[in-house]
């Protein structure tokens, strides 16, 4: 690790930390599954930039506090956040199968992780990292060319990391707005 990363990583995750704390102080259910997702995914994200690898090391027992925490702090709850981590779960694995070389499967178990995390908002997350993913994914076009753009590989963790602290901070709010409007 070069030596200035840990001190990014560390005020990165302080950062996130007091942006949870400051939106999500009143609910502590979410405050601490919020919490501990962050100082899971900023390591993650740097990791998948640096290797292109989510690794097990991390994604299952993100998975096993996510479901402890929820069932210690909301067991009505849990119901639904383990609906969301197999419905984001099984929405990647389908794309990873139908094409390999484009989804790993890390992404698929982050998938899944978030969802046993946010639950419902994990909709959020999903839609923000495939957003992000477009935009970076047409810029590289744009730069390299067609040909070479569609040939360039990406980590899509960042942009599921991206799309978890986006849901953490306010897909509720995000949720609401929507089904409002509809």
């Amino acid at each position: 690790m070069a030596p200035a990363r840990p001190a990014i990583v560390a005020a990165t995750t302080a950062l996130l930390f007091a942006a949870v704390v400051a939106v999500r102080h009143d609910e502590t259910t979410v405050l601490v599954l919020g919490l501990v997702l962050v100082a899971f995914l900023v390591p993650l994200a740097l990791i998948d930039l640096a290797m292109r690898l989510l690794p097990n090391a991390l994604t299952a027992p993100a998975a096993l506090l996510a479901v402890a925490l929820g069932l210690a702090l909301d067991p009505g709850g849990e119901p639904q956040r383990l609906a969301a981590g197999a419905a984001a779960g099984g929405f990647f694995l389908a794309a990873a199968l139908v094409y390999p070389a484009g989804m790993g499967i890390g992404d698929v178990k982050l998938a899944a992780v978030l969802g046993l995390f946010l639950g419902r908002e994990v909709a959020v997350a999903v839609l923000v990292a495939l957003c992000a993913g477009v935009v970076a994914g047409a810029a590289i076009i744009a730069r390299k060319g067609a040909a070479e753009g569609r040939r360039t590989a990406i980590a899509f963790g960042p942009f599921l990391a991206l799309g978890g602290i986006v849901a953490t901070l306010a897909g509720d709010v995000l949720l609401d707005l929507y089904w409002s409007a509809a």
